[in-house]
């Protein structure tokens, strides 16, 4: 009885929180993103403090994949919802915290029905943006499937800190709390992308009625994946699919060829790769030991790219995933940084507390959770890495020294780590072939 007590607690809070629109307020203690007593140099916060506000877009005009039949597409009007961190002024009187609504279950399954849970991060709600005379760099984040705009919080805070724009986009019909067919996720992933740098485009022009007027730099924008959002980010970023994908993709959705326009050679796709892009970080991003790329698709990646994943990834694959990914991108500099023993978890947040009891909700536990590692140090190295890449690439910062390391760390020091904390990693680097 001792072990089902946690889970019926958990279950009678979750179908609460289900029925109750006024969800729980988190409280503030050890939060996502805060700094472990051995976590590198860059893990820390920024100097700014940090606002969050969230935003409603909606993409006209685009196709239904899930209602197509007969290869015929209809068309309808997808609606996006965005969570944007930003430099913020924190009144004194207010504390830098707020509450996130994210679910556990799932649509597709009848034994884990939805239910929302909250969770505590470190960011102002509607606070006033900093406004300096030089625009913030943008960084645009796509989730897994399923996902949500709130899985790696612990992250999009810690760059809002340390001045950039943060914008993570809930991908329709491929969320928690709305997760439906795959061929969606594969259709709509770097549209949905290119759709929102888009939006942010507008509302950042000077004297528009936005928030984002003139805060944030979309001609110095990165994106970051993890997962599907990977194999999104990575395609935005000139990796075109292959014809091999587009005809698998025809076979599962109903005789579509919708996803010919974001395939390699195809002259839409051409079209649409974008110069405003400057890198990408691509965390165990899915798709290569399926046939989603091949040579040529991959060598069109011109912009720097820095890959996570583990050694031991069975959702992506790594030594014919992310690994053969990394090979591929021959034309730019790239670096891969592995978590030896690590599986497909090396982005989350860590598992929220509503999933501690297992039972019905074992698989979203298993959605956050590393075997190997500790969930809270690998987000401490990831915020360590992703500032030292980004500082290079957005905001021309002398970071180099911290991603010029030994492969493997187990074997000299890694500058920006304690001393006996850099373990069970390793950081491959390699710069454009001639």
């Amino acid at each position: 009885m001792t072990k089902l007590i946690p889970f019926a607690i958990c279950f009678l809070i979750l179908n609460g929180c289900a029925t109750n629109k006024n969800l729980p307020t988190a409280t503030e203690g050890f939060l996502n993103g805060d700094l472990l007593p051995d976590a590198p140099e860059l893990a820390g916060r920024g100097t700014y403090h940090v606002g969050v506000r969230t935003l409603n877009f909606v993409n006209n005009g685009q196709i239904n994949i899930l209602q197509s039949k007969d290869g015929i597409d209809p068309l309808y009007n997808r609606h996006l919802q965005a969570e944007v961190w930003y430099p913020a002024i924190k009144p004194v009187a207010q504390k830098e915290l707020t509450t996130y609504v994210d679910y556990v279950g799932s649509p597709m399954d009848s034994t884990r029905p939805v239910a929302p849970f909250t969770f505590a991060g470190r960011a102002l709600r509607n606070a006033a943006p900093d406004v300096k005379p030089v625009a913030f760099p943008l960084v645009i984040v796509s989730h897994g499937y399923p996902g949500s705009r709130v899985l790696l919080t612990y992250l999009t805070e810690n760059l809002a800190s340390k001045g950039y724009i943060v914008v993570a986009i809930d991908h329709t019909e491929s969320t928690h709390a709305d997760q439906q067919g795959f061929t969606s996720t594969l259709l709509n992933r770097s549209k949905d992308i290119l759709f929102i740098l888009n939006q942010v485009a507008k509302a950042a022009i000077p004297g528009s009625n936005s928030f984002l007027a003139g805060l944030a730099d979309v001609n110095n924008t990165a994106l970051i994946g993890y997962s599907m959002g990977g194999y999104g980010v990575l395609n935005v970023a000139g990796a075109g699919y292959s014809n091999q994908l587009a005809g698998v993709f025809s076979s599962m959705a109903g005789g579509s060829k919708a996803l010919q326009e974001r395939t390699i050679g195809n002259a839409v796709f051409n079209a649409s790769v974008d110069k405003r892009i400057k890198a990408v970080v691509g965390f165990a991003p899915w798709g290569m030991q399926r046939g989603v790329w091949d040579a040529a698709g991959l060598a069109r990646v011109e912009v720097p790219v820095f890959l996570v994943a583990g050694n031991m990834d069975d959702i992506s694959g790594y030594e014919d995933g992310t690994k053969a990914i990394y090979k591929g991108i021959i034309h730019t500099d790239r670096y891969l940084l592995t978590y030896e023993n690590a599986r497909h978890n090396t982005a989350p947040n860590p598992p929220p507390a509503v999933t501690l009891a297992g039972g019905a909700y074992q698989k979203d536990y298993d959605h956050y959770a590393e075997s190997s590692w500790n969930e809270r140090r690998i987000n401490n190295i990831n915020q360590h890495f992703i500032t030292a890449f980004l500082g290079i690439y957005l905001q021309q910062k002398d970071f180099g020294k911290y991603l010029q390391l030994p492969p493997k760390a187990n074997d000299k020091p890694w500058t920006g780590f304690k001393p006996r904390s850099a373990t069970g990693m390793e950081l491959l680097h390699a710069t454009p072939d001639k």
